[in-house]
């Protein structure tokens, strides 16, 4: 695929994060590890990812400010764009050596998602799509599954955690969703599952309690896709609410009764 100047800059910058943090998981037992919280940890290879990503996005759109999962909230001289980073989704999964993660990027213009990135390094798999152009993998062009009926379908989602989200809720959602379907599975990061939905892997996804950063260039790569993507209110304020939800027309439709329900 021919890809933008936009799309090139982003790309550029995803990549040269993700050469450091494949040398970094090469050495995870070496790493300097923080808590955050409960459960929820921040890594060198986190923090240096992150300033990878900035120095080099600022460097070719010097005026676009950041929100960025570990440094939060960077003012730009152009209040019209910001770049929505999260430099390491599934940090959990990296510090115990467990290869799904991901590099997220994201462009809003204004109110709109523009153009987003996901890039797995460790399969080297490069998931780009960009507003009314389509979304592609490695330069092959996504569809949403196909599948129509829910008990044909596999099913991501995210597991609260200790001290994260509502578990009773999630578990009445699970059981409700599980007892329908031929699978549920959770990747430990948000931005793969969804760029999953993108490719044709999972049918579905939902999850609450995430941030913009997990999901923005996710959200626009299943729309690109062809797929539908609310909050769990049938909404389109995912990054107000934290909430997702994600399928094809029919699944998407078939998984809103459910959680409804639930």
């Amino acid at each position: 695929m021919a890809r933008s100047a936009l799309l090139n800059v982003m790309v550029d910058a995803v990549r040269k994060a993700g050469r450091s943090l494949v040398r970094d998981f090469g050495e995870v037992e070496n790493l300097q590890v923080s808590h955050k919280g409960p459960a929820d940890y921040v890594s060198a290879a986190d923090r240096k990812a992150e300033q990878i990503l900035r120095d080099e996005l600022a460097r070719v759109r010097p005026g676009y400010g950041f929100l960025l999962e570990e440094s939060g909230v960077v003012e730009g001289t152009d209040p019209t764009h910001t770049w929505i980073v999260d430099p390491l989704d599934g940090t959990t999964n990296f510090l115990h050596g467990i290869p799904i993660f991901a590099i997220s990027v994201a462009l809003q213009r204004n109110d709109q998602i523009v153009a987003g990135v996901i890039y797995n390094p460790i399969m080297d798999e490069l998931y780009v799509a960009e507003r009314g152009a389509g979304a592609f993998v490695n330069d092959r062009r996504l569809r949403v599954a196909a599948r129509r009926e829910l008990h044909e379908c596999v099913i991501g989602t995210g597991i609260p955690f200790l001290g994260h989200g509502d578990h009773a809720r999630f578990l009445a959602e699970a059981g409700t969703v599980m007892r329908e379907v031929a699978g549920i599975r959770r990747c430990g990061a948000a931005s793969i599952d969804l760029a999953w939905v993108a490719s044709g892997r999972l049918d579905g996804f939902w999850e609450r309690s995430l941030k913009p950063w997990d999901m923005a260039a996710g959200i626009l790569m299943i729309r690109e896709a062809g797929g539908f993507v609310t909050d769990l209110s049938g909404r389109d304020r995912m990054l107000e609410t934290g909430s997702v939800m994600a399928g094809n027309e029919n699944v998407h439709k078939r998984l809103a009764t459910l959680l409804a329900k639930a």
